[in-house]
């Protein structure tokens, strides 16, 4: 199952049938299923993608062999997970979904994502990535989020320049151009 921005309301009540339920007992997207195994939650999603089809550590780092750069990625991926991802979610609900405009929600949540947003720009003010100067997961998972921060009408180049700089690069990464291209 796939669901697009133009499939919600169509489709979304899948995700609380029973089958779907088996695969991620909280009823959301996304969730995979990898060979009779379910995964639910995208950095768990991630790491497990990692584990199984990274071997050579091109999106990541050897837990045993780099512990503190594979630190500084679970860091970084639980950042995204934890701060990035639930607070700029939230401004996308109430500065744009909302039925009803409520200011202390749109003024928290989009404050809160700009200074989240600010220690990204931070984090790359001086290095290409966010861990390691290589793209890793974190890098996956924090794209995801910025590349949308036009649904909030916050000026990247203006505001965020490195932030800007690097959300680009990664567009225009071949895979991503491909990924990005699936409906």
């Amino acid at each position: 199952m796939s669901i697009m921005d133009r499939d919600i309301g169509k489709v979304h009540n899948q995700v609380k049938s029973p089958w779907f339920l088996e695969i991620n007992p909280n009823g959301r997207i996304p969730a995979i299923n990898h060979n009779g195994f379910n995964v639910f939650e995208t950095s768990a999603i991630l790491l497990y993608l990692a584990a199984e089809f990274d071997k050579e550590n091109k999106f990541g780092f050897n837990p045993v062999e780099n512990p503190k750069e594979y630190s500084e990625l679970l860091q970084w991926l639980f950042f995204v997970h934890g701060g990035v991802g639930p607070m700029q979610g939230q401004a996308n609900h109430f500065y744009k979904y909302a039925p009803e405009k409520i200011p202390y929600g749109i003024t928290r949540y989009l404050n809160e994502t700009r200074r989240l947003y600010s220690v990204l720009e931070k984090r790359l003010a001086d290095q290409e990535y966010l861990v390691g100067n290589k793209y890793t997961i974190a890098d996956v998972k924090a794209v995801g989020w910025v590349r949308r921060s036009d649904v909030l009408d916050i000026d990247l180049p203006k505001e965020f320049p490195k932030l800007n700089e690097w959300k680009v690069k990664i567009e225009a990464r071949p895979a991503t151009v491909k990924g990005l291209s699936k409906p």
